[in-house]
């Protein structure tokens, strides 16, 4: 039986668009055995909607679909008009989520087996050149039985569609991007999380890590989790700061010593979203510091 020869710049992929109507965060994560995927298929637009264009991607679907809703065009609009005057419109994928959680996604009749796509309430799973259709299958599944935030649920779900097959050429690399009206760094941007794994053996694995350390240095703190540095806390985060270098050794250190030292972690290591008033921790610094070698 003759098989096709998949050319070698065809971004095969698969990816979830999704949205949270109660935080209203629009997001898209993604995999693929091609160098850099994150600077091909992500689009979104805080209050706008979210992009995944793939295949043999026609990159203007993401900014050309963003203003399409931009302008009240819903996602099965969106993706009528970018693929009817699109001459090769049988070699893509699409997959759109509008700014109220109506999902489309598109798959042309020339992309590469297995190629499909598949929605539901506030997500649109779509992938080419796959092992099977339960790598979509199990994206879908994954994303409306998950909770927790709407990265988290991505991540969950791509995750589950590798483990039921995956892109048929293998992996290398991975990307997260979740928007949010002034959710990015200082509230001057909406890039709540931007974050690419351009090349690596295990680039979902390695995108979740990236996240979990997004999530830590950027998240704001759990209430619950801010005591005050005082008696068994004092003894460990003293003991912390001297084994980490920022305290000389000492039997005993001044609580103003001990405070001073950890000021300066905080700022070195960047957990300045964390940083509370003098005489308080965040105690997920302090697991942080016993975690650092």
């Amino acid at each position: 039986m003759y098989t096709a020869k998949i050319p070698n710049d065809l971004v095969a992929t698969f990816s979830i668009v999704g949205y949270d109507p109660e935080t209203e965060e629009h997001g898209i994560a993604v995999q693929s055995k091609f160098i850099g995927v994150g600077s091909v298929v992500p689009w979104a637009r805080a209050g706008v909607g979210a992009v995944a264009t793939q295949s043999f991607a026609n990159t203007s679907y993401g900014p050309k679909g963003l203003e399409h809703m931009a302008s009240g065009k819903s996602a099965e609009e969106t993706v009528r008009l970018l693929t009817e005057k699109d001459e090769k419109r049988e070699l893509r994928q699409v997959g759109i989520v509008d700014a109220n959680g109506q999902a489309a996604t598109f798959t042309g009749s020339e992309c590469y087996e297995w190629a499909g796509g598949r929605t539901g309430p506030n997500y649109a799973a779509q992938g080419n050149i796959l092992v099977n259709q339960e790598t979509i299958d199990q994206m879908a599944v994954t994303f409306e039985n998950t909770e927790g935030t709407l990265a988290e649920r991505l991540l969950t779900a791509l995750n589950a569609g590798q483990h039921a097959g995956g892109d048929s050429r293998g992996k290398q690399s991975a990307a997260l991007l979740v928007v949010k009206e002034k959710g990015g760094y200082g509230g001057y941007n909406d890039r709540a999380i931007d974050l690419r794994v351009d090349d690596h053996p295990e680039p979902i694995s390695e995108l979740i890590r990236l996240h979990d350390l997004h999530q830590l240095y950027f998240s704001p703190s759990n209430q619950d989790n801010i005591v005050k540095i005082e008696g068994d806390v004092f003894s460990q985060v003293s003991f912390e700061l001297e084994r980490l270098g920022y305290l000389e050794r000492s039997d005993e250190h001044t609580e103003d010593a001990v405070l001073d030292a950890l000021r300066v972690l905080i700022h070195q290591e960047n957990f300045e979203e964390r940083e509370q008033k003098r005489g308080w921790i965040d105690l997920d610094i302090l697991q942080f510091m016993k975690k650092n070698q």
